[in-house]
């Protein structure tokens, strides 16, 4: 079941609280051991806890409360425990994606299916807002992605491939402004994201990204 782009606009407590007690209380009814097995990631039933990789940092996530905790590593931030748009996405993955591997090709938001129709709001909240972030700042923009293990890619002025959740890619791509052109951007998805995510998710998603990596640069910079 997809959740409109309009719960991103948490005007009320009331707005946030009744989608995640909504994806909580799926969450508890569902069997854990089926969650690890389909999208092939570690369950310790002792502890009843599973593991999942997001954005570069390996996270426990006990079932059936949904209490998240990261192993230790240098990243600074970690949106899995303080972003509740990170939240909702990985316990929606959890209960609907699978595990699926690229092809290696990378597509548009506008060619995934039903793209065109969100197109708008992705464009303004995460391609536009990447290239007014940091399409002027490729020395800040670089220096996040060192910081989370990101892969250079040979696109535009500088991009970057980051691992959201195990095989789903997502490439960055900035093309620098100058006194004639304002900076732009574009978003690359890896072609199998359509098999665990609809649109609306990978909306979301960008929105997540891009929140992060104003975190993560504090982090760098501290």
């Amino acid at each position: 079941m997809a959740f409109s782009l309009n719960d991103l606009n948490y005007e009320k407590d009331s707005k946030e609280r009744m989608p995640w007690e909504h994806y909580t209380q799926e969450y508890a009814a569902a069997d854990p051991k089926e969650i690890a097995s389909r999208l092939a990631i570690p369950y310790d039933e002792e502890t009843k806890t599973l593991t999942l990789t997001f954005l570069g940092t390996e996270y426990q996530i006990t079932w059936p409360d949904f209490t998240v905790t990261h192993t230790p590593d240098e990243k600074g931030f970690y949106p899995l425990e303080d972003m509740i748009y990170a939240r909702i996405l990985t316990i929606r993955f959890l209960l609907n994606g699978v595990k699926s591997e690229s092809s290696g090709k990378f597509k548009t938001y506008r060619e995934m299916p039903w793209g065109e129709v969100y197109l708008r709001q992705f464009d303004g909240r995460c391609i536009k807002r990447l290239a007014f972030s940091y399409g002027n700042r490729l020395g800040d923009f670089q220096a996040i992605m060192e910081h989370i293990k990101a892969v250079p890619v040979k696109h535009g002025d500088i991009a970057y491939e980051v691992e959201i959740f195990p095989e789903y890619k997502v490439q960055m791509i900035l093309w620098e402004g100058d006194e004639e052109f304002p900076p732009s951007s574009q978003i690359l998805f890896s072609d199998n994201f359509p098999v665990s995510f609809q649109a609306e998710d990978m909306a979301v998603m960008g929105d997540v990204i891009i929140g992060s990596l104003k975190a993560f640069l504090k982090c760098v910079q501290a």
